[in-house]
């Protein structure tokens, strides 16, 4: 392994692979993939599905720098929204499939990689958990989209499933697949705020003469100062074949990656082995997957972007003169000359004198037996064990030169973190074919056992003064566990119609024994049109297909603990220790809970046609969908004194998601020696909140003033809707500092006038991705268009005004927005900085040539590719792409170029 490892280090940087390999065995893997379709708990053939599931394989894959999976198919197909998170080196993305289903509870997808449903919910020290899954090593992924596909996951499935197939070995000669990618990454741009020279002149004409004295006589671009041109460098080497019917695939991948933002870099070394041996006669198969991964990171002081916009653009970044803060420039106390507590710290002294490095190892394995019966080769046992472990660890330390930690002497943290996933799984599967009556029975039963552990040892922070930060505490374990039945029919009769029906019994314990046992089942239809005899011989329809499904799923993912359910007492914090005379003691309060907690759930109704003309040279899918999720669990204040504390979680209310989504491919052109294909994909739902127990819950909190949210849930109105005030312009359609509508009428205004004004989420999102080969040439690009999404410019409205030039003994700088409005206070509720942030980005653009023949049999293909090209909008900001809808301090996504080979032997 160690040897392994340093040979990809060591490969030449300037070599670049294409993630994809068109060798022939691989272009008939394809084919199979096309055909067969993974499900939960086993696999179809894609003209037997009866839900809306989606199958995309390796040739399909967005490619360059991918450095984590789900970045494989992002703008690939209709209903799935997937929005990067940020920028940094190993960053992660918020996944919607249809839109989400619950408030407060998880959003998130299960993933089930080779058969094992993994943790997704964090793991200290990593940014992102897919991340720590090396994206070459994929073979497809499956998406199972509406709950007629997903109800057999039950509880984990009212927000899609992803089912990911890693890359597997063949029978055959040694065969090896070398990669190397080498890839730039620059920043987009600077947020909007004065230069020196213009700040000067603000000072200079709106200051009061103290702070004209503040102004410096540099001319310091500070964000530029935090950025910088980045490299990485991803190799991967993989090797397959079979050994006396011993099918394997080892592979072995070297990333390293800085950020644009100095001192945040990834190093992620991977693992992976597939062994599918089959014995007695091949009626059973094993299947044996493993990947393991470490990864070193060094992260970013999450403050060094907004102190890089806003701090004082006429300072300089050292001077000999700061020596106690490591000779970097600050704002000191006039009086005291020591850090001003409340003054910006110096962006480039905030990293380089913060040390935040993390440890992480992860192994995801199982084993699967699949015997088939010698006595009734129709019927097979299947079993399947499987574990998810992680071990993190990590440090901060903050120089005692820092301004941050002046009065501390500088502060020492120390983290550590395991978390295990244990699977059991077993089901037969009994499959045959009725000639007799023109039928088909493929009947699936089975049991299903997971556990999560997770335990975190306390973890204060020291300072240099030698206070512990808390003082006392206590190490944290918890542990949840889902026992689960299951079974599902598929049913095809006369290869035209067809019947699928399953039903999942979960058990989780976070839940009281009341509310324990949850029960979800689905039933959907199709019927193959194209198989009757009216278009059995047609030269024009060559695929059609109605499906229509319904099915229940569950929601149990809580984010906020294990057990909200149980009445618990915690110690207290150091803050409420009691004294008794020189002794300080520890009390044990009581926690709020739920007693009567139970499953979120939603009810999925799904009507969809599959379609293809012209020998499926032009085929898609159309499916329209309503979603109704009740019992939402959600995060919710409670009247004073109606519990242990303020807020609770508690089932509270209802709502309704409905949409329409569309999938065409296209096989444009295809001769000998040219060929186009492309595919379209659009999206379009709405979420409202149809009841809600309480009358509405404020959410997410803005900077520029403490405790200040800009969102509400309501009933009657989409999710996340910006509470604001209506904004009222002068004859110029200049806005009037702090005049709004008086939209109720009672000649006041005030909170009660405030509105639901637009959503973050988009009214259509659209995908579009194209394919040209021309003889050894390939040209491909993917882009994607959000319309209707709408993003509340925090930036803006937190420094855009004279409040800048009028703090406690130190200047801000001010947003360029500031020569529009010349507002002298913050206006954090008006809707004029809700902007429409609508969008069309050129995701990846790559270029390919493959070599004919390279040194004998072995093959090579080049390639170049450019991510992030560029972005078309009107928002004002620096990315119209902000998830929550707010625009506030985000590491911006770099555009990246890549460059290299791939060599097949």
């Amino acid at each position: 392994m160690k040897n392994f490892t340093t040979v990809l280090k060591i490969a030449p940087a300037f070599l670049l692979a294409s993630t994809m390999i068109h060798a022939q065995t691989d272009s008939l893997k394809e084919k199979k993939i096309e055909e067969v379709v993974l499900i939960g708990y086993g696999k179809q053939k894609k003209t037997d599905l009866t839900g809306s599931v989606t199958a995309i394989s390796a040739k399909d894959f967005n490619e360059g720098s991918i450095n984590s999976p789900e970045q494989l198919i992002q703008g690939k197909t209709s209903g799935v929204q997937i929005t990067t998170n940020s920028g940094a080196p190993g960053a992660g993305s918020t996944i919607r499939i249809r839109g989400g289903a619950s408030l407060t509870a998880s959003n998130d997808p299960l993933i089930v990689i080779d058969g094992v449903p993994v943790d997704t919910n964090g793991i200290s020290g990593a940014t992102n958990p897919l991340a720590l899954i090396n994206p070459n090593d994929i073979e497809s992924f499956s998406i199972l989209k509406d709950a007629s596909a997903a109800a057999i996951y039950g509880s984990r499935a009212s927000n899609g499933v992803i089912i990911i197939t890693t890359k597997r070995g063949t029978s055959g000669k040694l065969k090896a697949n070398f990669t190397t990618t080498t890839s730039v990454y620059n920043k987009m741009g600077n947020i909007d705020m004065l230069s020196a020279d213009e700040f000067r002149k603000l000072v200079n004409e709106k200051a009061t003469p103290v702070y004209k004295t503040y102004l410096g006589n540099s001319n310091t671009n500070w964000q530029n100062q935090i950025y910088q041109t980045a490299v990485g460098v991803d190799n991967n080497i993989s090797l397959s074949g079979g050994i006396k019917g011993l099918p394997y695939r080892l592979s072995l991948g070297y990333l390293n990656q800085e950020g644009i933002i100095r001192t945040n870099t990834i190093e992620r070394t991977t693992a992976s082995l597939n062994l599918n041996p089959k014995f007695f006669d091949k009626h059973l198969e094993v299947s044996l997957n493993l990947k393991g991964t470490y990864v070193e990171n060094r992260f970013k002081d999450d403050g060094a972007i907004g102190a890089a916009v806003v701090f004082d653009p006429t300072q300089s970044v050292t001077d000999p003169s700061f020596g106690d803060y490591g000779g970097y420039w600050e704002w000191l106390n006039q009086l005291t000359v020591e850090p001003n507590t409340n003054g910006t710290k110096n962006p480039v002294s905030m990293l380089n004198q913060r040390w935040d490095l993390s440890y992480v190892k992860r192994l995801i394995g199982n084993v699967q037996f699949d015997y088939k019966f010698h006595f009734l080769p129709e019927l097979r046992a299947n079993l399947n064990l499987g574990y998810d472990y992680s071990d993190s660890n990590g440090n901060t330390t903050v120089l005692p030169t820092a301004a941050s930690a002046f009065y501390n002497k500088g502060s020492y943290r120390r983290y550590t973190q395991e978390k295990k996933n244990k699977l059991l799984d077993f089901y037969l599967n009994y499959l045959k074919t009725f000639e007799s009556i023109k039928s088909t029975v493929d009947l699936t039963a089975g049991y299903s056992y997971q556990d999560w552990q997770r335990s975190e040892p306390f973890a204060p922070t020291i300072y240099g003064t030698g206070v512990l930060n808390p003082a006392s505490g206590n190490d944290f374990f918890t542990q949840n566990t889902i026992l689960s039945y299951f079974g599902r029919l598929n049913y095809t009769f006369n290869s035209k119609y067809l019947l699928t029906a399953s039903l999942r019994r979960d058990a989780s314990s976070r839940f009281s024994e009341e509310n324990r046992v949850g029960y979800f089942p689905s039933v959907a239809l199709a019927w193959r049109i194209d198989q009757e005899n009216f278009l059995k011989e047609s030269k024009i329809i060559s695929t059609l297909k109605l499906r229509a499904g319904w099915g229940e799923t569950g929601q149990q993912e809580l984010n906020l603990g294990d057990y909200p359910y149980l009445a618990r007492y915690i110690m207290s914090d150091s803050g409420a220790q009691y004294q008794l005379g020189n002794d300080f003691y520890s009390t044990y309060r009581a926690q709020g809970y739920d007693k009567n907690l139970k499953w979120e759930t939603t009810t999925t109704k799904n009507i969809g046609i599959d379609f293809g003309f012209l020998k499926d040279r032009i085929s898609g899918t159309i499916d329209i969908y309503e979603k109704e999720s009740r019992d939402l669990l959600g995060f919710v204040p409670i009247p004073a004194l109606a519990n242990l504390t303020n807020y609770l979680v508690t089932n509270v209310g209802d709502m309704r998601n409905r949409g329409i989504e569309a999938n065409v491919n296209v096989k444009a052109v295809q001769t000998d020696n040219f060929s186009w294909e492309f595919n379209v994909n659009a999206t379009h739902f709405r979420s409202e909140i149809t009841n809600l127990n309480s009358n509405q819950t404020l959410i997410n909190t803005i900077g520029g003033a403490t405790g200040t949210t800009i969102q509400v849930n309501t009933e009657g109105y989409q999710p996340n809707s910006f509470y604001v005030y209506q904004q009222v312009y002068d004859n110029n359609g200049k806005p009037i500092e702090g005049v709004y509508v008086d939209r109720n009428g009672d000649g006041l205004v005030n909170t009660d006038d405030l509105y639901r004004y637009k959503s973050p989420a988009p009214d259509v999102l659209l995908g579009f991705s194209s394919k040209f080969n021309y003889k050894n040439w390939d040209l491909g690009f993917t882009m994607r268009a959000s319309i209707g999404n709408y993003v509340y410019n925090n930036v803006a409205s937190q420094y855009g005004t004279e409040q800048g030039i009028t703090l406690n003994q130190y200047l801000q700088n001010v947003h360029t927005s500031y020569l529009d409005t010349g507002f002298k206070n913050t206006q954090l509720l008006s809707d004029y900085y809700v902007e429409n942030a609508s969008f069309v980005r050129m995701d990846n653009i790559n270029v390919g040539y493959n070599f004919p023949r390279f040194i004998k049999e072995s093959k090579l293909r080049v390639f170049g590719s450019v991510q992030n090209a560029f972005v078309i909008t009107k928002y004002s900001g620096l990315d119209p792409e902000v998830f929550n809808g707010i625009d506030n301090n985000l590491y911006q996504r770099p555009r990246v170029y890549s460059l290299g080979f791939n060599f097949q032997f």
